[in-house]
């Protein structure tokens, strides 16, 4: 490689000058101009000046045109050959406010009439012209109109029903599936999901007219970015996009059990799973008069039974995550003539209750909610509604069984309240014995603890928890 440095050369008719030769750059120093090179069909983009109103445009020069505060012109310069000028639309506005290109004089575009314009009026169009000759005047050599605009936008298949909403899809899964994300968008990109793990059973007493606990709900744990009121367990950020194909798994329901020899807690419920996102099944309630049918732990624990030892009780938000993803269940003062009933299992947003009466079962703890706009116009198909307006529930906790009032007969047996949010009642009336309800399907509702007779004496049967739910939002498109 050489370098050639020239700082005069004497005008000479005829003669040739060379500088450099094969693999040789020649370069101009910093602040030298250069005339005679020839263009190589390009321009200087003027980006520190983008055009608002009309101007008239010089040969080697590329413009960006912003029409938002409306229509202008650009005015050519007098043709000559060779000139070039380029034009593009700067913010994708051409289509709502056209630009207007008008030659010098009675010069020509495209070979068209003298000193007849042309509009440019699509999307995002940019259009460079070469002037040529009188003939033709200035020919458009590049036209295009590419107005994709570069997002953090999302894309992904998977679910059992996916709904959009605006700018929003959102992906539901009532059961385990594939979720493939195909499109990550850019490094703030999230996806807002709900994930809430399977309800847990009550328990199920032997005979002499007892209760036994109420299951305890599936954890929940959410992120919604959607509008309206969203739960206090909402976290504080959604989950990081990243190109990969997931298998979702919505947990099955605890089954339930029946007790015709002993007494029998209830079944924990099962896991639901998104990515890093796990939320664990309730507890299962108490059978009751013994410490190996004690109470379940889980996203929210099961409720004790009517002759538990004080305190004892299914735990809830185990494993603890944070935000919590449920609460402990509820628990009932040991048997002394009296509290024949069952505690409630614990929900997503309350713990379980106690028995208020010897008859009557504790209430299952009210589940957490989520905006209707995280589902659209949808919302009404998922979750059950509860005290606050226009969102929905899940992980409701499953109802106490009642029992009898003591002394023998003291009237009617009374379950204890479900949850809202797909929890079960407990068992009461009729006799001989009665399971309560089963935990709503894809809510993560847990059952009621069932009831017992006490004469003639009947096991208590137990109904299953509700399965889990798995639903993904996320934005994609703007």
């Amino acid at each position: 490689m050489s370098k050639i440095e020239v700082d005069a050369i004497d005008k000479q008719s005829g003669s040739t000058l060379t500088l450099g030769g094969s693999g040789t750059a020649v370069t101009l120093a910093c602040g030298a101009t250069q005339s005679g090179f020839g263009r190589t069909g390009t321009v200087d983009w003027q980006t520190s000046s983008i055009k608002t109103a009309t101007f008239t445009a010089e040969s080697g020069k590329g413009y960006f045109c912003n029409t938002a505060g409306g229509t202008f012109e650009v005015d050519l310069p007098a043709g000559s050959a060779g000139a070039i000028v380029s034009i593009q639309d700067y913010n994708n506005t051409f289509d709502s406010n056209e630009l207007t290109v008008d030659p010098n004089g009675t010069e020509k575009i495209n070979g068209g009439d003298g000193g007849a314009a042309i509009t440019l009026d699509t999307e995002g169009q940019g259009v460079t012209f070469v002037y040529i000759d009188a003939t033709v005047g200035w020919r458009s050599v590049q036209d295009n109109d590419f107005s994709t605009a570069g997002s953090n936008n999302i894309s992904a298949t998977g679910g059992n029903t996916t709904i959009t909403c605006g700018d929003f899809k959102t992906h539901i899964f009532t059961s385990d599936g594939p979720f493939n994300i195909t499109g990550v968008g850019g490094p703030t990109s999230v996806f807002d999901y709900l994930v809430v793990g399977s309800g847990g059973s009550g328990g199920a007493p032997h005979y002499n007219g007892s209760g036994a606990g109420g299951g305890g709900a599936g954890g929940l744990r959410m992120f919604s970015s959607a509008p309206g009121s969203n739960s206090p367990l909402n976290a504080p950020a959604g989950l990081g996009a990243s190109a990969t194909n997931l298998t979702i798994t919505v947990g099955a329901g605890a089954v339930g059990v029946s007790a015709p020899s002993t007494y029998v807690s209830g079944n924990n419920g099962n896991v639901s799973t998104f990515s890093t996102i796990t939320s664990a099944g309730g507890g299962g309630g108490s059978g009751g008069n013994t410490s190996t049918a004690a109470a379940g732990n889980g996203g929210s624990g099961g409720g004790g039974g009517y002759n538990t030892s004080p305190g004892t009780t299914g735990l809830g938000n185990t494993p603890p995550v944070s935000p919590p993803q449920g609460n402990n269940g509820g628990s009932n003062s040991p048997n002394t003539g009296g509290s024949y009933a069952a505690a409630g299992g614990g929900g997503a947003g309350a713990a379980g209750g106690s028995a208020p009466a010897d008859n009557i079962g504790g209430a299952g703890g009210s589940g957490s909610y989520i905006a209707d706009p995280f589902f659209g116009p949808t919302a009404p198909s998922y979750g059950t509604p509860g005290p606050v307006s226009s969102v929905r529930y899940f992980a409701g906790g499953g109802g106490g069984g009642g029992g009898i009032r003591s002394p023998y007969p003291g009237g009617p047996v009374t379950g204890g309240t479900a949850g809202a949010g797909g929890g079960g009642t407990g068992g009461g009336d009729p006799a001989p014995s009665s399971p309560g309800t089963a935990g709503t399907v894809n809510t993560g509702g847990a059952s009621g603890g069932s009831s017992a007779n006490y004469s003639p004496p009947a096991p208590g049967t137990s109904l299953a928890g509700g399965s889990g739910f798995v639903a993904i939002r996320y934005k994609f498109q703007n």
